[in-house]
């Protein structure tokens, strides 16, 4: 039975089909989402949405949908599915879903009258190109399948509507037809494996309506051009490949190529097996260079979610190789900023001051999971110049105090850390002076630096290691057991926020276990969720903890209740280092909401963040690389500390 595997019941219940996402990816960029109904209900939703660099640096989606027909005895059942104004659902094709599963690759099963049919998706690697099968499994009277393309050729952030100005030319080529409806965008290649008959047809369909966006507040309706039809006789027992690309392919190569890439799958069997592919799905290879995805539909590369997802995304599922191409990618990239001050074009955020001490933490993992003498021998360099640019006072963000030791940043004017949500260019959260996350991580990376050092380069480190210890406690440690959650000058901010908990899941802690465990105590009682850890606790003021509304609404919101599943990798590592043996169980317990998700949201993913209240619904983005990576490290830590 399929881990991921819905009946007929909940597929024509709209209620609760219509919530439900599916991604692919090609690890290039390139994706294609929607929901298990076929219904798209976001802007970005696709059947192919590639990059197209010559436009900038977002996804454009190229082709919308594919609407399916059914024709027996001259009588057509269209199995497609849209929202129209006005919350129309029409045709209504979901009502012959049989089943949907998602082991392997998304596959749909319909059937209509006598007539079986199963639809199954995949995505060519690395190649900006999708394969759609269908086989008739039953059928007792001559079938034909008729197809309708629905071209967008537009941002996926933007809205298209019906104009005078697209190039309405569809050339024939071998078993299909190509497209390009705008200047500047690449053209789009149409086949069968099969030699279908083109009628060109072309109408706009208006009022196509996205649920999504209409809940949050953003433009939700647009027009989409038809161009016309292909019809395709097929026979029992017969499969037929439609493709969808940047370049033109043979047809009789189709059949070869899916089972090509269909051979090294990884099926969705487990929780673990979901999350891993999930993961990979942010993997972005660009030539020799290898990036992390921070999520979809809208993530971009960004250095902050690289190096913090790097060790789960990568070390806990088994790709040691991976690691190594991405930390070599970001670190030059880190490298090429603290020598020259330059930005990387691609890796955006690298001037961020945490990011140097995220790059360290995720080198550190790298020792955990192998050895300091190969971790020493590939990246003591980077570690050392990271430590020394920031000692001798070079970084632009981050200022060490001459008297403390300890790290500052200024974040009244723009956000430094991860909590960087904004309004009229304002930080909502303006954490300035010493955060407690930052000196955490900066005194774990000091004494990690000893570790791999000798002579007189870890006696510096260890000398700065120590000379912050007491005030770090001193500053961060309250009356009431927990750390502020940062100090500028005489102003602690008592707001009981998540940060706390990376300070004590780190190896190295200036914070002994009686202390560990006080500030683990309040954690778990205000902040613990199922699904992660709120971002601020309910007793503090201005809790949110519904991630709804406007935009403002949902930025406000952002970084004041809702639950983030990444944080639950730290707390789980300071409940481990508390608790040790007897706390292994109470994790594998906490992580039973996480497994949970896997048939919510995005299927077999997890979502940006969760709501801080029951029902804790997830919102943002629908796949998120820190939050899976993270699980994915808290399972391999648990299974480690197990077999330790």
């Amino acid at each position: 039975m399929s881990y991921l595997k819905f009946d007929k019941n909940l597929m024509i219940n709209l209620e609760q089909s219509l919530p439900k996402e599916m991604l692919r990816t090609n690890q290039s960029g390139a994706y294609h989402c929607t929901t298990i109904v076929d219904c798209n209900t976001r802007k970005q939703h696709g059947l192919l949405v590639v990059p197209v660099p010559e436009l900038g640096n977002s996804w454009h989606v190229m082709l919308s949908s594919l609407d399916e027909t059914v024709y027996q005895h001259g009588a057509p059942f269209n199995l497609g599915l849209h929202r129209y104004s006005g919350g129309v659902m029409s045709p209504n094709g979901h009502k012959y879903i049989r089943e949907f599963d998602c082991e392997s690759v998304p596959r749909t099963t319909y059937r209509v009258g006598g007539v079986i049919l199963t639809k199954e998706k995949i995505f060519i690697s690395n190649e900006n190109r999708i394969l759609i099968r269908y086989t008739l499994v039953e059928a007792h009277s001559a079938t034909t399948l008729r197809f309708r393309p629905v071209l967008a050729f537009r941002d996926a952030n933007e809205l298209c509507i019906a104009n005078d100005v697209i190039n309405t030319e569809i050339p024939e080529i071998d078993n299909g037809v190509s497209a390009c409806l705008y200047q500047g965008y690449p053209r789009l290649f149409m086949q069968f494996s099969h030699k279908p008959t083109w009628t060109y047809d072309p109408h706009w369909y208006n009022g196509f309506e996205y649920v999504k966006d209409l809940e949050r507040g953003v433009p939700y309706t647009e027009d989409l051009w038809v161009p016309g039809y292909f019809d395709v006789p097929i026979k029992k027992g017969e499969s037929i490949i439609f493709s969808a690309g940047l370049s033109e392919v043979s047809p009789r190569s189709l059949a070869k190529m899916y089972e090509k890439e269909i051979a090294h799958r990884t099926c969705r069997t487990s929780f673990f097996n979901c999350l891993k592919n999930a993961v990979k799905q942010c993997y972005l290879r660009d030539g020799d260079n290898m990036y992390l995805l921070s999520g979809y539909p809208w993530g971009k590369v960004i250095a902050r979610n690289t190096f913090m997802a790097l060790p789960g995304a990568t070390i806990a599922i088994n790709h040691r190789e991976d690691f190594e191409r991405i930390a070599a990618t970001a670190l030059t990239s880190l490298r090429a900023f603290m020598k020259t001050g330059n930005l990387d074009r691609r890796i955006l955020g690298i001037d961020l001051p945490d990011i140097p001490l995220w790059a360290i933490w995720s080198l550190q993992q790298y020792a955990k999971a192998y050895s300091r003498e190969e971790t020493a021998e590939k990246y003591l360099g980077d570690i050392r110049a990271i430590l020394d640019f920031i000692l001798a006072g070079k970084h632009p963000y981050l200022k060490v105090d001459a008297e403390t030791g300890m790290v500052g940043t200024n974040g009244s004017d723009k956000p430094m850390s991860w909590m960087n949500a904004s309004l009229g260019g304002r930080p909502i959260v303006p954490r300035s002076g010493y955060l407690v996350e930052f000196n955490a991580l900066w005194y774990n990376a000091l004494v990690f630096a000893t570790r791999l050092t000798t002579g007189d380069v870890q006696a510096k480190y260890q000398a700065a290691a120590d000379k912050m210890a007491k005030p770090f406690v001193d500053t961060f440690l309250n009356d009431y057991g927990y750390l502020y959650d940062y100090v500028n000058g005489t102003y602690a901010d008592p707001s009981v926020r998540p940060n706390m908990a990376i300070a004590i899941g780190l190896d190295y802690s200036p914070l002994d276990r009686r202390q560990r465990k006080r500030v683990l105590d309040i954690v778990t009682r205000e902040l613990l969720t199922p699904k992660g850890l709120r971002t601020l606790s309910p007793k503090s003021f201005g809790y949110r903890p519904n991630y709804l509304g406007s935009p403002e609404d949902r930025e406000m919101a952002l970084h004041n209740g809702p639950a983030r599943p990444w944080l639950m990798g730290f707390y789980s590592d300071a409940y481990l280092k508390v608790f040790g043996m007897s706390g292994v169980s109470y994790v594998d317990r906490m992580l039973i909401g996480f497994e949970d998700e896997m048939t919510q949201g995005c299927i077999g993913s997890l979502s940006q963040l969760y709501d801080a209240n029951p029902p804790y619904v997830g919102r943002g983005a629908i796949s998120h690389v820190t939050n899976v990576a993270e699980v994915l490290r808290t399972l391999t830590t648990l299974k480690k500390f197990i077999m330790d």
